[in-house]
């Protein structure tokens, strides 16, 4: 079967059409903003200064607490925009350090929620040093159970103790 060349320009507009839809998934758009998916805001890396390093009001807005599922230290998809757009901001401005601060609810030993933290910490500083920050600016520290968000003793301060805090020093 012999394509017209007008049926051929139509293929490829439909193809590239579809192309462009499916990269737009909300997470990345270009560069380097994303959106915050609990909130549907939208931060990036370009309110940066004249040699395009990023000032201390360019980041303030970013979210620096990330939340972690029960019993776990992997790393949500929707903060991976958030972090990456921190790790632009540390590595553009070498005399910045951050304290990574691991969390957990009040299930499990003392002993367990400190590794917890410290797991959780240490998979949010992997992820920095992935985009290019130095070791040497990073901090990491696990409280466990010790500093919950949420005193209370249910599932919603559960959620909200589970946590990495990133503290800019």
């Amino acid at each position: 079967m012999k394509l017209s060349a007008v049926s051929k320009a139509v293929a490829l507009g439909l193809s590239l059409a579809y192309l462009a839809g499916c990269s737009t998934s909300g997470k990345t758009t270009d560069a380097g903003q994303g959106t915050d998916m609990s909130s549907g805001s939208t931060y990036g890396t370009d309110s940066g200064n004249a040699n395009g390093a990023m000032d201390a009001s360019a980041i303030a807005n970013i979210p620096s607490v990330f939340y972690f599922d029960f019993d776990s230290s992997e790393i949500k998809p929707e903060y991976r925009d958030a972090l990456a757009t921190h790790a632009q901001y540390i590595r553009s401005n070498p005399s910045v350090h951050v304290r990574l601060e691991g969390n957990t609810d009040e299930w499990g030993t003392r002993e367990y929620n400190l590794a917890l933290g410290e797991r959780r910490a240490k998979a949010v500083a992997a992820f920095l040093m992935d985009q290019g920050v130095n070791s040497s600016s990073i901090e990491t520290v696990s409280y466990g159970e010790e500093k919950p968000a949420n005193p209370s003793s249910n599932k919603d301060a559960w959620s909200e103790n589970r946590r990495v805090e990133l503290k800019y020093q």
